[in-house]
């Protein structure tokens, strides 16, 4: 599983010019893709790393903070650009087994008590974000 975890002053996700997500104070916009061999104990995992990570201002997390996080799947994380000029996508996890990782990545969060917004799944979204830092990470599990 991987995630690009960006701290943002403010993010949104709009579908069909409806936003879908948001978050409107400082947290992370999480883009989160999910490899065809990954299991619930690394969605469990990965939650934990985000809610945790000691990656906001004054090295708080958004645990300590109370901050938001916008999880949105991104299966194109896993593309493999190394031969040709066409990406290949054979690591992303097929669909109908990534979306229940992404919902049990953002159940676990919320769980955790973390107020948590969401793309949606398979959906041709329009991601909005003020990026604060800037300050992006590549967290994998």
């Amino acid at each position: 599983m991987r995630a690009v975890a960006a701290r943002v002053t403010e993010a949104s996700v709009t579908v069909d010019d409806e936003v879908v997500g948001a978050i409107a104070e400082p947290g992370l916009l999480v883009l989160l893709g999910v490899h065809r061999e990954d299991t619930p104990a690394q969605a469990a995992t990965m939650a934990r790393k985000l809610h945790e990570a000691r990656i906001m201002r004054d090295e708080e997390s958004c645990a300590t903070l109370g901050a938001p996080l916008l999880v949105v799947s991104q299966f194109t994380l896993y593309g493999d650009t190394r031969k040709g000029r066409r990406p290949s996508w054979t690591a992303a996890a097929p669909p109908e087994d990534a979306q229940p990782l992404v919902d049990a990545v953002v159940r676990e969060l919320r769980e955790r008590g973390a107020r948590v917004e969401t793309g949606r799944f398979r959906a041709a979204m329009s991601v909005h974000s003020v990026n604060d830092g800037p300050f992006t990470l590549i967290i994998e599990v």
